[in-house]
């Protein structure tokens, strides 16, 4: 088998292979672009009353805050995922291990400003392949990096090879 006819059949087949994947991909990873600027892919980052760093409140009693709300994805320390400090925005975003779920805090007066779900961390588990399972994120989705890649050299060497055939031809054939 030549090598035109191998890459030809390889490429087709990768590519019928990972074409789920590439779509699942390119959707998420376009509305993850996008997720700055529609609330329902990110919560926007409320603003907290004016003030200065010194005069935030701690994290412990931004969370003490969070747990009185009686939001059922924040009981314990243990469904906290991460706390976001916005200086800036003098706002904690306290987000929770489950459901997504986010609550803004008011970094000085330390009321509750919004509580949402974050609907771009969903995506991104989707578009990294963590969302099914950590072995198709970790094994899985690398594979479908390299077969990226495969499918570009590929149609490269499918584009290329038949013009270089044809201009070894006719340069053969003015000799």
């Amino acid at each position: 088998m030549n090598t035109l006819r191998f890459f030809f059949k390889a490429h087709r087949w990768t590519g019928i292979c990972i074409s789920t994947f590439l779509v699942i991909s390119a959707c998420t990873g376009f509305l993850l672009l996008l997720k700055k600027e529609f609330d329902w892919i990110q919560p926007p980052t409320r603003t907290g009353t004016e003030g200065s760093i010194e005069n935030f409140i701690s994290l412990d009693e931004a969370w003490k805050r969070v747990e009185a709300t009686g939001h059922p994805d924040f009981r314990s320390v243990e469904d906290l995922d991460r706390i976001d400090v916005r200086p800036g925005n003098r706002v904690y975003k306290v987000r929770s291990k489950h459901n997504h779920s986010e609550i803004q805090v008011d970094a000085v007066s330390g009321a509750i400003l919004n509580t949402d779900t974050r609907t771009s961390d969903w995506l991104e588990d989707l578009h990294d392949g963590s969302w099914i399972g950590e072995p198709v994120h970790d094994y899985v989705m690398p594979l479908v990096a390299i077969c990226v890649l495969f499918l570009v050299f590929s149609g490269l060497w499918m584009w290329i090879a038949p013009m270089v055939k044809r201009r070894r031809r006719k340069r053969e054939a003015r000799r």
